[in-house]
């Protein structure tokens, strides 16, 4: 085995530091990703996997270990570090000890295939990574077929979310519209159905019906969407609540929201889940 990498001066090392920020991960196209199950996501996904980067002292886990010495086999450039390195660079409590740098990008509209069962999640100027990894997760969970964002949107790729994603962002695209315009001229050429979400929207989801291929619209956490997006979508939907609390958490709203849709498609039975994606 190869000695250990201990020096912050290596430039994988360096070179995961620097993917901490957002402006390098744009520049390069190219994001980390940390954890046994996020990783072998990437792997089973057919990820562009530029380097798997393992921590022999903290990763016991031996499918993990094997999987990696299959991945080396195969070429691809494994780099071993110490244990204390790895830890300071970990986003995380508790390290496993693998993780990757992954070549990546968000997509252009017109690359998401729409069929005539589609389900999506838009979110607009969405601003929390966590809760955009947790919605990509759920999209996935319920047979999705892409996150779509608006505007000013926080990075798919940014630790938080990969993190959040648990690995979903593998297997869900996602996809950028720069204005509001530009998405709905993509989902009327399509017909796609859209429906806009706000506690004053005058249609409980439990009543409505959806319609596919259907884009669930959601505003930023806070704000919400603004009253002239609102108002363009076909379908205007609220989810009741009582207590005090004034809304609901962006993740959990769109949970709420995604798994109601994926019920009204037919659950399991109507859509596979693990079926193929545009």
């Amino acid at each position: 085995m190869a000695d250990l990498i201990t020096s912050t001066g290596n430039p994988v090392v360096k070179r995961m530091r620097q993917l901490s920020e957002r402006k390098h991960r744009r520049r390069e196209g190219a994001f980390v990703v940390e954890g046994v199950q996020p990783v072998w996501q990437a792997v089973e996904a057919g990820a562009g996997i530029e380097v798997l980067v393992v921590a022999p002292e903290l990763l016991r886990y031996e499918p993990a270990l094997r999987m990696v010495r299959e991945r080396e086999e195969r070429g691809v450039r494994v780099v071993r570090v110490g244990a204390g390195l790895f830890t300071r660079l970990s986003e995380r409590d508790g390290p496993s000890g693998l993780a990757a740098i992954v070549r990546g990008r968000l997509r252009e509209l017109d690359e998401i295939t729409v069929r005539p069962d589609s389900r999506m999640v838009v979110l607009y100027e969405v601003a929390n990574p966590g809760n955009l990894g947790t919605i990509v997760r759920t999209a996935d969970a319920t047979d999705t077929a892409a996150v779509i964002l608006i505007g000013r949107a926080t990075d798919p790729f940014d630790p938080a979310a990969v993190k959040a994603s648990m690995g979903a962002l593998f297997n869900v695209p996602v996809a950028h519209a720069a204005t509001a315009d530009e998405f709905f001229s993509w989902a009327a050429d399509r017909g796609v159905t859209v429906a806009t979400t706000s506690a004053a929207a005058e249609s409980n989801f439990w009543t409505i019906g959806y319609p596919t291929p259907l884009a669930i619209l959601l505003g930023a956490e806070g704000p919400g969407l603004p009253p002239e997006v609102l108002e363009r979508g076909d379908i205007r939907l609220h989810i009741p609540m009582v207590g005090t609390a004034e809304s609901l958490n962006l993740a959990v709203s769109a949970g709420v929201l995604l798994y109601e849709a994926w019920r009204g498609a037919g659950g399991p039975q109507g859509a596979p889940a693990g079926g193929p994606r545009g």
